[in-house]
């Protein structure tokens, strides 16, 4: 029995060290992102570089806040365009979600498949059809074009996450409220979302940090600095230096402010997000 508890510990701690150095590993980066941000601008640019800053400085984030239209404007671009496209695929893929899960449609699993099949293109290749048509509809420069590119890019994986989490709602609630004289969409808004609260929540999350971090579409759609996010500030920030150098601590600057909303809203999330995860990828 002693032998038994004493693997078991070793166990537990071997895990432990496991788990301390993928940490690390995964931490570090981030750590020097934000070391290096808070470097006087001659020693970010210092080869071979320093790693620990010889003294802070936030000259890096004063010439970010005051770079072109102002870091306020592109952060709420940024937080713009996600919001809307949280709010369009909710809209799409809960109805559409709800309808292949519990509605008898005629050859909804291989509609269901078929949506599925667009997780194997890439978007980038639909990106100049995308904006051909989005300049006919005069949505390029467009926050509305962009959450609407961003929604596109979301659906299919937000739809296989709720429609595998309402098969999960026993069927008996359902029936329950058809007995009571619920209608379809009374059955949606009373039973079945407060019941997979979890997996929208879980939805809502993968949209913000996709259309948070997203870049190449919105490099495609925008030409107007006004109405850029704020991973094209920062891509455009790279060779605002007298000699055409890099900026390397106004850009590491700008990765640690678009680093905080995505950690903020996971940490309060967090739960959901692994619940619903779960209850998505498990019938």
């Amino acid at each position: 029995m002693s032998a038994v508890r004493t693997g078991t510990g070793r166990s537990r701690y071997l895990v432990g060290a496991i788990c301390i150095i993928i940490c690390t590993v995964m931490l570090l980066p981030l750590l020097m992102s934000v070391l290096a941000s808070l470097k006087p601008t001659v020693e970010a640019a210092a080869s071979p570089p320093t790693y620990l800053p010889h003294r802070f400085s936030f000259d890096s984030y004063e010439r970010l806040w005051t770079y072109q239209q102002g870091l306020p404007a592109y952060l709420a671009n940024s937080f713009g365009t996600a919001l809307l496209a949280i709010g369009l695929t909710l809209l799409l893929t809960v109805p559409a979600a709800y309808a292949l899960a519990r509605f008898p449609i005629p050859g909804k699993e291989v509609i269901f498949v078929v949506l599925l099949l667009a997780l194997i293109i890439p978007y980038q290749a639909l990106l100049t059809p995308m904006f051909l048509m989005f300049a006919k509809m005069g949505l390029t420069n467009s926050l509305l074009g962009l959450a609407i590119l961003h929604t596109a890019i979301q659906l299919p994986f937000s739809l296989y996450i709720l429609r595998n989490s309402f098969n999960a709602v026993p069927p008996e609630l359902e029936e329950a409220a058809i007995v009571d004289g619920a209608t379809s969409f009374q059955a949606l808004r009373w039973i079945f979302i407060p019941s997979t609260v979890p997996a929208i929540v879980t939805v809502a999350l993968f949209s913000f940090i996709m259309s948070w971090n997203e870049f190449l579409g919105a490099l495609v759609l925008m030409s107007r600095s006004s109405k850029f996010t704020l991973p094209l500030i920062l891509a455009t920030s790279r060779t605002e230096t007298s000699l055409g150098g890099t900026d390397w601590g106004m850009l590491q600057a700008g990765i640690t402010i678009s680093i905080i909303p995505c950690v903020l809203v996971y940490l309060l999330l967090q739960r959901y997000y692994v619940s619903g995860l779960m209850s998505g990828a498990v019938k």
